[in-house]
């Protein structure tokens, strides 16, 4: 069993099964997959009420939602203690190589250590990317109506326009990003 868990899942077993989340979610009456609506869920219970958009029964429609981000958190928490990080990142060589050539030299974990740590976060190229960047992807999270993962797993399932645009603008960004925003930031 710990064989199992200690190891990446393939593709055509992890892929279903994210895959029967669809059905599943529609079985039991939820439309929505997603990360992203915690946050507002997480608001409202700690938020009085007095602001409107908090102003709902998030137990009922958000309970489910903060037992799976729960899940997420002690099921990562458990790979990693289980597991671990075993060497280095599985990732191509050109990658590597492209990586090194932007002044990422720490290519053992999925957090390269020059990038995320404390030290980095108070100079220029840390504050932008994690404090920055956290707000802009907070930002256009509830600014596009949810996640990479609710529009693209749920929303493009569900056949909703809206849901496939912004999934082909998730990876428009993610490749300006990478191929222009990186560059100029390392």
């Amino acid at each position: 069993m710990i064989h199992y868990l200690a190891n990446p899942w393939p593709w055509y077993i992890a892929g279903p099964l994210i895959g029967i989340m669809v059905p599943l979610l529609l079985l039991i009456g939820n439309k929505a997959f997603g990360i992203s609506s915690n946050f507002r869920h997480i608001c409202a219970m700690c938020i009085p009420s007095k602001i409107p958009y908090f102003n709902y029964d998030w137990k009922k429609e958000g309970k489910w939602q903060l037992i799976l981000l729960l899940g997420i958190i002690i099921g990562g928490a458990l790979a990693e203690y289980v597991g671990g990080t075993k060497g280095l990142v599985d990732i191509s060589f050109q990658t590597r190589a492209w990586l090194l050539k932007m002044g990422i030299f720490s290519q053992n974990s999925l957090l390269p250590h020059n990038l995320f740590n404390w030290e980095s976060l108070f100079t220029f190229k840390g504050f932008i990317m994690l404090v920055v960047g956290g707000f802009l992807v907070g930002f256009g999270t509830r600014y596009a109506g949810g996640c990479t993962s609710g529009h693209t797993i749920t929303g493009i399932s569900n056949l909703q326009i809206g849901s496939i645009i912004a999934s082909i603008g998730f990876f428009i960004g993610g490749m300006i990003t990478v191929y222009f925003i990186y560059p100029l930031i390392f």
